[in-house]
């Protein structure tokens, strides 16, 4: 039986990010599916947290950033002059690297975006909801009105997570979300990744190879093109496929090389 086809929530389409008369990612080509997690792996500086902000248009927060091609989301052009990138913020949720919670309590941190956004609704409910969808209710349900900074890293994280999950977006973006936590946070949040894709498309920067092969759906690899002159450095997509296929029969020699540990 074949199966479904699968819904593009973006589509990359020879994309492209300067800053100021740098070239730093050129000509990316990718899809991102529905409910799937996408995996953006690569070394250092190969543009996979500039793709990523892209995604959500963080880039704009850059003046000297200039973003070419086409994002598209939902087949709509996200760069089109009639769209509002804090209507895109709102969609597209972003969890960061380090867990930045607000100097607020537990309750505060959730509740800030539904009532910033005016979301009608029990507020005690939405914030109840999007801390169980982020597996942390057990954890707070008796705190919640005590400061998030005496929180452990890792439900930090997940606060962060319950943050963005609690304006109920679209697609939630994660830039390098376990690089901070330790090997049993990070396991947690991962679970909590695999579980949440159910309701939402995520994509995922990680330099751990071994957590794209595990939660990812598809990865997409990127390298570093020295090849343009000296100093040039331009993030280039390699391939992308689905993970399994990715780690274990890349169709690029360069793909196989990072996956098996030549270089990176």
């Amino acid at each position: 039986m074949e199966q479904a086809a699968k819904n593009e929530v973006f589509s990359l389409k020879d994309m492209s990010v300067h800053y100021g008369s740098s070239l730093a990612v050129d000509s990316v080509n990718l899809p991102i599916y529905e409910n799937e997690i996408t995996a953006l792996i690569g070394p250092s500086g190969c543009g996979k947290s500039t793709v990523l902000r892209s995604l959500n248009r963080m880039n704009d927060l850059i003046p000297s950033a200039k973003v070419g091609g086409e994002v598209l989301y939902h087949g709509q052009d996200m760069y089109g002059s009639d769209v509002d990138p804090v209507q895109v913020r709102k969609v597209i949720g972003m969890v960061f690297q380090k867990p930045n919670p607000f100097p607020k309590s537990i309750y505060d941190n959730i509740a800030f975006g539904p009532q910033t956004l005016g979301m009608k609704g029990n507020m005690d409910e939405i914030v109840e909801g999007a801390l169980k969808q982020a597996a942390l209710w057990d954890d707070v349900k008796d705190r919640l009105k005590d400061n998030a900074f005496g929180m452990s890293g890792g439900q930090q994280q997940r606060l962060c997570i319950a943050r963005a999950i609690a304006v109920k977006p679209d697609v939630i973006l994660m830039d390098e979300p376990c690089s901070a936590l330790d090997p049993i946070s990070t396991f947690k949040i991962e679970d909590l990744m695999m579980e949440l894709k159910k309701d939402y498309t995520i994509v995922i920067v990680t330099h751990n190879m071994q957590q794209a092969a595990r939660v990812a759906d598809r990865t997409a690899f990127f390298t570093v093109d020295t090849s343009r002159g000296e100093g040039s450095r331009v993030g280039t997509l390699v391939e992308h496929d689905e993970t399994t296929k990715i780690f274990s029969n890349p169709s690029d020699e360069r793909t196989l090389d990072y996956v098996t540990g030549k270089f990176g």
